[in-house]
């Protein structure tokens, strides 16, 4: 699937290529040029028939990508097995898509490193289309090219750049990622050597996976004899080519799990020896120096623990790893924004409530003072009417004392009047029932405006309850993100401890390269001693020479074996084997 997956994203940059006018549509006949490319690159049987039977609804017009994947699915993808060269079908694909999108002004590297940084894209990018590199992948392949041209990496400046990108789209597509290489943003100060090289070692890590490679010395299993090879270790075997150039391949070690790695003691002279050993035979080898034997050991140890585990290469495992992270960050990121979501749409559901209950108690309160005027206006006309009428019986009261003292004689008037005023006495009494149940009803309405503020009070209680809960919701969410920016500023710190860390193991590999140069210079002033030691004994005994390759001429063969003697020691053995030859015919 993984293989699939890769492939899907060379084609669809050719695809997009053939896709002129920009409307996710080719030409029939441009698919088929492009299938039966495509079936020759990854040495699959062409049926030029199938595509005309895919599509034999249509026209001779345009076709979709959608309609296009059925048929690449079935009749190439499904038939492909991993017996292809993957350069060789990358390389296709760009030769279709370069020409249109490669803008090759101004840029400081060739074409075939801009190939190559185009397949280091589609290695990085993301699985969705169109496809695009993210910032961290950016990050990850400039640090590798920078490391890979012996240079340091300058965190401030690709954090400006991080800063110019983030107003834009966050990522890049391939052009831009070339465009931003080629240009030399991040490489200034650098030839364009330098910058091809770099780019080269990375691809060959990162595409071709090549975990190491370098000269080192390799014994032979029939001669026995010691041969210079440059060793390239991919996560399966060791190739070993006559140089680097990788033209002429001698062979292969085949790693397994039942392979191991072991150190050797020195012996023949040799020094830093180690062998691997397979199932049908082993492989011994001589490294430069002891570090990079252990580098050698090491690598090849790891290859083997990978096979053992099922594993990918580090630096695919590392990809994978790097792309999980950022699923799972996104998934936080999602899953903190959809409870900030429904936090925000608890809260304003809340402040409905608090509003649909501050308008209820405005009506009540509207309704008690409603009430309450309406008491007191019942209240005032009681009253009103309460003293009209004590005065009217003050004025009655008046006119009998009057009428009493001036006709005190009659008494038929006297008594009249005497009934007219019980009458009034009897209003009167009236007059104070009602007053006495206007009392009643002041008290049940007193009564009735306390039931209502003592709901108000209820109502207020509950409202403040709510309102705490709501501040306890939002302390609660502004913990959480005090949380979130402590957990960013312990990845930081630790990203800055890693930095530190980094350039520790820049100068302990900087010391320990003049340590090598130093090492190396020794060697070479003793093996200028030596060889002028053993010229001097040459010249004075005539019969020791210095090992070293023997002449491309023909080889003199004599019972010894292959050029055992100097011409000097074999013109004196055949002079004394005349002697002896003649001395039988002088005594006889």
């Amino acid at each position: 699937m993984a293989l699939r997956d890769e492939l899907l994203k060379s084609i669809w940059h050719a695809f997009t290529a053939l896709d002129v006018d920009k409307s996710g549509k080719v030409s029939k006949s441009q698919l088929k040029v492009l299938s039966h490319n495509l079936c020759t690159v990854m040495k699959i049987p062409h049926d030029p028939v199938a595509l005309e039977e895919h599509f034999k609804d249509d026209d001779e017009g345009p076709v979709s990508n959608q309609g296009y994947m059925p048929y690449l699915n079935r009749f190439i993808l499904d038939k492909v097995q991993d017996n292809f060269d993957k350069v060789d079908f990358n390389r296709m694909c760009w030769t279709l898509c370069a020409r249109k999108n490669l803008d090759r002004d101004n840029l400081l590297i060739t074409e075939d490193d801009a190939f190559k940084i185009w397949c280091i894209f589609n290695f990085l990018c993301e699985d969705r289309y169109p496809l695009v590199i993210v910032t961290e992948e950016i990050e990850y392949f400039l640090r590798k090219l920078t490391e890979a041209m012996g240079g340091s990496w300058i965190e401030e400046k690709f954090e400006d750049y991080r800063a110019q990108l983030s107003t834009k789209q966050q990522c890049l597509s391939a052009w831009e990622l070339i465009e931003l290489v080629g240009k030399g943003h991040f490489s200034k100060g650098m030839d364009r050597q330098t910058l091809s090289m770099g780019i080269n070692e990375v691809f060959q890590e990162l595409i071709l996976d090549v975990l190491k490679q370098g000269y080192m010395m390799k014994k032979g299993h029939k001669r026995k004899n010691w041969t210079e090879r440059w060793f390239v270790l991919r996560p399966n075997s060791i190739s070993y080519y006559v140089s680097e150039d990788l033209k002429e391949k001698k062979g292969d070690i085949v790693l397994n799990e039942n392979c191991c790695v072991e150190s050797l003691p020195d012996k023949e002279g040799k020094r830093c020896l180690f062998y691997v050993k397979c199932s049908d035979k082993s492989y011994e080898i001589n490294a430069s120096d002891k570090k990079k034997k252990q580098e050698w050991i090491q690598a090849i140890q790891t290859c083997i623990t990978l096979l053992k585990l099922g594993r990918q290469a580090p630096h695919r495992e590392a990809r994978q790893k790097r792309r999980e992270l950022r699923q799972k960050q996104h998934a936080e990121q999602e899953e903190l924004e959809l409870r900030m979501k429904e936090l925000q749409i608890a809260n304003e559901n809340k402040q409905r409530e608090l509003e649909a209950m501050r308008k209820k108690l405005e009506e009540s309160a509207a309704q008690a003072a409603e009430e309450e005027r309406r008491r007191l206006q019942t209240q005032s006309e009681l009253q009103d009417r309460y003293r009209i009428d004590l005065e009217k019986e003050k004025m009655v009261r008046q006119q009998m004392e009057e009428q009493v003292a001036q006709k005190s004689s009659e008494l038929e008037q006297y008594l009249q009047r005497v009934r007219e005023l019980e009458d009034m006495y009897h209003r009167l009494e009236e007059a104070l029932e009602d007053e006495r149940q206007a009392r009643q009803d002041e008290e049940t309405i007193r009564k009735l405006q306390a039931r209502l503020l003592e709901e108000e009070a209820t109502k207020r209680a509950e409202l403040e309850q709510i309102h705490l809960n709501q501040q306890k919701a939002i302390a609660q969410t502004e913990a959480e993100k005090q949380e979130l920016e402590k957990e960013r500023l312990a990845k930081e710190n630790a990203l800055e401890a890693a930095m530190l860390q980094l350039e520790n193991l820049e100068a302990e590999r900087q010391g320990a390269l003049e340590q090598y140069q130093e090492v190396v210079k020794k060697l070479e002033d003793a093996a200028n001693k030596t060889k002028s030691w053993k010229d001097k004994v040459a010249h004075h005994e005539g019969l020791i020479r210095l090992i070293q390759p023997g002449s491309k001429g023909p080889h003199r063969i004599t019972n010894w074996g292959p050029a055992a003697f100097t011409e000097t020691e074999l013109s004196l053995r055949e002079k004394d084997w005349q002697e002896k030859k003649n001395r039988p015919t002088q005594a006889q």
